[in-house]
């Protein structure tokens, strides 16, 4: 089965150095970086990657 990873419609030329895929996955979701595709993948429950878009657009992640 092909994984279809995707990158956020916000990722364009002037973020492409900093992005991530994610794809929806049989037991999860998976997040890898755009810039090495066959290097190492995360996969987490699809609870906790909610928990993680929440807490990104709440700012909680924000550097200082």
């Amino acid at each position: 089965m092909k994984t279809d990873w995707r990158k956020s419609s916000r990722s364009g030329a002037i973020n492409d150095e900093a992005c991530v895929e994610v794809a929806e996955l049989i037991h999860g979701v998976g997040i890898r970086d755009s810039k090495d595709p066959e290097g190492g993948r995360l996969t987490v429950s699809g609870d906790a990657f909610g928990s993680l878009l929440r807490r990104i657009k709440d700012g909680a992640l924000d550097r200082a």
